[in-house]
């Protein structure tokens, strides 16, 4: 369609609606447009957030007086826990991956993400583990050893019942979302973006959010691990962190810190986005130095995995260690500094308008900046010694998250309200909204400042009076209730708004990004034709590119085949090499996740029978979903083209299944690393371990295993090459025999592990061997599931020489899985040799 005429563009609108159109009712737990998916992570995280601000509210209210009684220390150990942990995983991240997931798409000229049944797989596992994690706290056996579940305190012995078990299950079953939509963001920012936007054309917002999700892929899988860990020691009594039983508590503190110092720039990182993609709006000028900017990002990215141990200046490590992680946590101040100045560069060169988003902005400016200050300070061994485990702590990263993360959110989400419901916010209402959170949130944490000064330890349920606490934390207390008072109006606001705002004119900010190009709110599939765009500021050089989309001027315009596409581009350029068919609506996410819920819930339960059931069902619809892929009549309909368009991504040697296999081993390769350096860690560290006389596992059988799953990958690698070069001559054949030798791995692989000495229980060396082993058993297991499901779909006809896509997903995990089984032969084999010798 290509016409001005108005019935004309209606009737070609209808056609995408019916391709790519939402259902209600039940069928509304089908859905996977990225629009519907970032909205309800958005309001989800909401929901969270005000149970996790009542948490904070009963706090400050037990600590206004001395001596004060509202809470049982039993209780409150129980309320402080669960406001970190519901604020920290229930909150920050989830609305920051709810805002990329709904924003991405659009900036990026991209109809939707390149997984959007993974995207709502994420999205169903966040709502039931956040669930499952919240009902502990209504039936008063939450977790009680603080947000960062520290051992031993959270050990079987010092937090006997469920409560641990619940945030070690819950927030495993959550970080699954996280490192979802991690791989989602990734391979959409990557390879969806619209034709002719190279990596020197993106909104600096997506910049910040391509950082913040491979700090997540990187980031979580530590954190993942160390909840595995412990819940194996808590459950199967294997002893990672007993020092007695050769293991070492301060491991875990290594793998929640090298999880928990990155999430505080995985926080800031898309909050930082939204202030550089605001202030240029109201300030109707670009950014000053957008590359300098792309630079601190990048910096901020790299350096925040180097400053994990500057959380454990007190626990005893090596002086030299100290100076090299107070000095990186200095340095990072450099690339937060370079942004600073951007944004008030941007602002002394424009003429700002003091829109509710701008006020927020500044706001944030100011908060952050102070907390910046005070972070450098605790980057001072000495000062950090002083203050730890006090108040001054607690204000310190209070300024840091809600002033580096809440202030940023609440002018995203003032600044896109139009885009959520089409109308404008209420003038007055956000003013007061602001200025009481702000006045509040200042009251509270300054003064808290002076009482972490004055010696008041954190996490402490009362204390006594003439101590010098009493006046500060009543002011801090008074000040949080004022807080609350703004966060309700903010609240009023927005609900009123969608009822009673002004109708949104179309880009009612005049902003310069591809994303106000949309409709108010915006259709399921963002653009009815997928513009070229070579353009930093597309909307300020082109104010009627909205209309020319919306009358079919541009690429992509073809709806009869009923596919749901977007373009697929070089990483680089943004040059245009293939069609991405889209999967549609579907049941199988949510029912994945309602079985994998299933299996948190059994195990929480210890009915270790229906948790295998639940594995197993979980796994099926998992496959079933990879099935429904490719060149599945499901996932193409048919495969042709408009002439001069590029082939279907599934037709090619190349799409964005591959990359998002990469992205997912890189999350995988991350956690085998953390288990690694958890390996040598106790084997260098723990004053008590016990290295066995005699070898436990069987080193010919596990070399002669070894040997095949080479063999396998050999093999697999050949046919590959074959396939390149249009060779498909008995291709099913082959994937049948790699199958089998890969098998005949598993199984001596599996008969190695049976019948070795290993005594998992009694000291930590065997438990960590254990568990190397069968992480491998796991993955070669997935290997070999994975080549049959490509014998059987060579079968079916969707795998072959005219879709030779999905063989090279596949070999990706072959060379995967065998660099992970030679590298646990070197350290459970041929380490403890050289040991011995030396």
């Amino acid at each position: 369609m290509n016409s001005n005429d108005p019935q004309a563009a209606e009737d070609f609108h209808h056609q995408f609606d019916k391709v790519w159109g939402n259902p209600r009712g039940l069928l509304a737990l089908t859905i996977v447009n990225h629009t519907t998916i970032g909205l309800r992570f958005l309001i989800t995280g909401g929901v969270f957030f005000l149970i996790g601000g009542l948490l904070a509210m009963l706090i400050r209210t037990q600590l206004a007086l001395p001596g004060h009684d509202l809470l049982t220390p039993e209780i409150y150990n129980q309320v402080f826990t669960m406001h970190g942990t519901i604020m920290m995983f229930l909150f920050a991240v989830p609305v920051m991956e709810g805002f990329a997931i709904y924003l991405i798409p659009k900036m990026i000229g991209a109809r939707d993400l390149v997984f959007p049944r993974l995207s709502a797989f994420g999205y169903w596992c966040y709502l039931f583990g956040g669930i499952i994690l919240t009902s502990s706290l209504v039936m008063e056996i939450a977790p009680a050893a603080g947000w960062f579940m520290y051992t031993p305190l959270s050990s079987a012995v010092y937090a006997p019942g469920p409560g641990s078990d619940f945030w070690l299950l819950g927030i495993t079953f959550v970080e699954i979302s996280a490192v979802s939509a991690g791989v989602e963001l990734v391979v959409s920012i990557m390879r969806t973006r619209t034709k002719g936007m190279g990596l020197q054309h993106m909104p600096l917002f997506v910049w910040y959010i391509l950082a913040m999700a491979l700090m997540i892929v990187f980031g979580f899988p530590p954190l993942i691990l160390g909840s595995i860990l412990l819940e194996l020691e808590r459950a199967a009594g294997m002893p990672f962190f007993d020092v007695a039983r050769g293991g070492d508590p301060i491991l875990w503190q290594h793998l929640f810190w090298l999880f928990g110092h990155p999430e505080v720039y995985i926080l800031f990182l898309p909050a930082a986005g939204m202030i550089s993609t605001i202030l240029p709006v109201f300030c109707q000028r670009p950014i000053a130095g957008y590359r300098w900017v792309v630079m601190a990002i990048i910096t901020t990215g790299f350096i925040s995995f180097g400053l994990w141990v500057h959380h454990m200046f007190t626990v005893g490590i090596p002086h030299l260690a100290q100076a090299f992680f107070s000095a990186a946590s200095m340095m990072v101040a450099i690339p937060t500094a370079i942004q600073v100045f951007a944004w008030i560069a941007t602002l002394w060169n424009g003429r700002p308008v003091y829109e509710p988003p701008m006020l927020w902005a500044l706001g944030f400016l100011f908060i952050f900046v102070a907390g910046g200050l005070t972070g450098v300070m605790l980057a001072l061994v000495p000062f950090d010694w002083q203050v730890h485990d006090t108040h001054f702590v607690v204000a310190h990263f209070h300024f840091v998250l809600v002033g580096g993360m809440f202030f940023p959110l609440m002018a995203g989400i003032y600044y896109w309200l139009p885009h959520f419901s089409g109308r404008m916010p209420n003038r007055s209402l956000a003013r007061w909204g602001f200025w009481l959170i702000f006045i509040g949130f200042n009251v509270t944490f300054i003064i808290m400042h002076v009482t972490g000064l004055l010696g008041m330890p954190r996490r402490i349920y009362t204390y006594e009076a003439n101590l010098g606490w009493d006046i500060p934390n009543m002011i801090s207390s008074v000040g949080s209730f004022i807080m609350a008072a703004g966060v309700a109006t903010c609240l009023l606001d927005i609900i009123l708004h969608f009822r009673f705002g002004e109708r949104a004119k179309r880009n009612p900010w005049n902003a310069d990004t591809l994303d106000w190009s949309t409709s108010l709110p915006p259709s399921a599939y963002n653009f009815a034709t997928l513009p070229e765009c070579s353009s930093r500021h597309p909307l300020w050089d082109n104010p009627d590119l909205q209309t020319t989309i919306e009358h079919g001027h541009h690429g992509l315009a073809t709806i009869d085949h009923g596919r749901r596409e977007t373009w697929g581009t070089d990483p680089l350029t943004g040059k245009v090499r293939e069609i991405i068919h889209l999967p549609g609506n579907s049941w199988l996410p949510f029912f994945a996740a309602l079985a994998t819920a299933g299996l948190c819930i059994c195990l929480l339960s210890k009915f270790y029978t229906v948790a295998i059931i639940m594995a197993l069902t979980s796994t099926a619809f998992l496959l079933r979903w990879s099935w429904e892929n490719g060149a599945h009549p499901r996932a193409a309909p048919n495969a042709q083209v408009v002439e001069g368009d590029p082939p279907l991504h599934s037709r090619t040697h190349d799409g964005p299944g591959l990359w998002g296999m990469k992205v997912t081993l890189l999350a995988n390769g991350s956690l085998f690393l953390s288990l690694l350096f958890g390996w040598l860690y106790l084997w260098t560290v723990a004053p008590n371990w016990q290295v066995p006389g005699h070898p436990p596992v069987h080193w010919l059988g596990l070399l002669s295993s070894g040997g095949l799953l080479t063999a396998s990958l050999f093999w697999f690698n050949r046919v590959i090459k074959r396939l390149r070069r249009d060779i498909a001559t008995h291709l099913q054949p082959h994937l049948w025999g790699i199958s089998g030798l890969g098998f005949t791995h598993l199984v001596i692989l599996v008969g190695v592990w049976q019948s070795s000495n290993l005594a998992p229980q009694d000291t930590a060396h065997d438990a960590v061997i254990t568990v190397m082993l069968l992480y491998q058993i796991l993955h070669s297991a997935l290997a070999v599931i994975m080549t049959v499901l490509q014998a059987l779909r060579m079968g079916k006809n969707y795998v072959g020489i005219h879709a030779p896509y999905e063989p090279n997903v596949v070999q990706r995990w072959w060379v995967y899985t065998t660099g992970t089984f030679w590298l646990i032969y070197a350290v459970v084999i041929l380490l403890p040799n050289m040991w011995n010798l030396a």
